[in-house]
C-alpha cells in the first residue's frame, strides 16, 4: 500500500468515525443544492484535519494535489473541505502551478457555495496574495457561463479587497457582474464591496450610489452593510431621474 492510499484511508476512517447522522440531516437542510455530508462537525473536521496535516504536507506537490483530487473525486462534502483548506496551508510549496489546479476544481468539481468560498478565497485569493499577476487570470471567469466561476472571480478578491488592495479590480468585478441574473453571484460581488468598503468606505459609496437604481437589492443591501448609517440611508434612496 502506497503511502498516499495509507492516508487516504486513514483519513476516511477517522472523519466516518465522527460522522453524525443528525448533524448530517441539518448539513443537507443548510443547501438548496444536493450536498453528500457525513455529519462530521467542524470542531472535529478541524482535528482529523490537524492530525494527518504533517503526513500530508510531507508528500511531494505532485502527490499532494493528486490526493486532494481524490479527496473531490469522492463525492463527499468534508472531503472536499479537506482538500481546500490543505492546499490553502501549502500554497507556498504548491507555488503558481496550483492557479491551473483551483480553477479546474472550480469549474469542474464545485457544486455548492461554501466549497466555491472556500476554495475561492482561501485558495485562490491566497495565491493572489502570492502573485498578484494571477488575478488577470480570473477575469474570463466573470462572463463564464458557470455560476461557480462567476462567484468565485468576486470572492477571490475578498481577502485582499478587506487589506485595501485591488480597488480598481474591485470595481471592475462588480460591473460587470453588476446585472447577473444568479442570486449566489449578486451576493458574492456584494459581500466582496462590502469587504472593500472597510478601507475604501467613500469610494465604495460613490461606486454604488449611480449605480443604485440598477443594482439588485441583495447586492446593494450587502455592499452598504458596513457603511456609516446617513450613507446607507443614502445609498438605498431612490435615484433621482436625470
Amino acid at each position: 500500500m502506497s503511502e498516499t492510499t495509507a492516508l487516504l484511508n486513514s483519513l476516511r476512517a477517522d472523519l466516518l468515525a465522527m460522522a453524525d447522522p443528525e448533524h448530517r440531516q441539518g448539513a443537507r437542510r443548510f443547501f438548496k443544492e444536493t450536498v453528500r455530508p457525513l455529519g462530521v462537525r467542524s470542531r472535529h473536521l478541524n482535528r482529523i484535519m490537524a492530525r494527518h496535516w504533517r503526513q500530508a504536507k510531507a508528500l511531494p506537490p505532485e502527490a499532494f494535489i493528486a490526493l486532494c483530487d481524490q479527496l473531490w473525486d469522492s463525492g463527499v462534502f468534508e472531503e472536499a473541505s479537506v482538500a481546500c483548506k490543505w492546499c490553502a496551508r501549502d500554497l507556498p510549496a504548491l507555488g503558481l502551478e496550483a492557479f491551473g489546479t483551483f480553477e479546474r476544481w472550480l469549474s469542474t468539481r464545485v457544486d455548492n457555495w461554501a466549497h466555491c468560498d472556500d476554495l475561492s478565497s482561501h485558495c485562490v485569493g491566497g495565491l493572489l496574495a502570492l502573485y498578484p499577476e494571477t488575478i488577470e487570470r480570473t477575469v474570463p471567469w466573470l462572463t463564464s457561463p458557470n455560476r461557480w466561476l462567476r462567484r468565485g472571480a468576486a470572492v477571490c478578491c475578498v481577502l485582499p479587497a478587506k487589506y485595501g488592495l485591488y480597488l480598481h479590480h474591485v470595481f471592475r468585478v462588480a460591473d460587470v457582474l453588476l446585472l447577473d441574473e444568479d442570486d449566489l453571484v449578486r451576493k458574492g460581488y456584494g459581500w466582496l464591496l462590502k469587504e472593500a468598503s472597510k478601507a475604501w468606505p467613500r469610494e465604495v459609496l460613490e461606486f454604488v450610489l449611480p449605480r443604485r437604481g440598477r443594482m439588485p437589492r441583495v447586492a446593494l443591501r450587502y455592499a452598504i452593510e458596513h457603511l456609516p448609517q446617513d450613507w446607507r440611508s443614502q445609498a438605498m434612496s431612490p435615484a433621482q431621474p436625470k
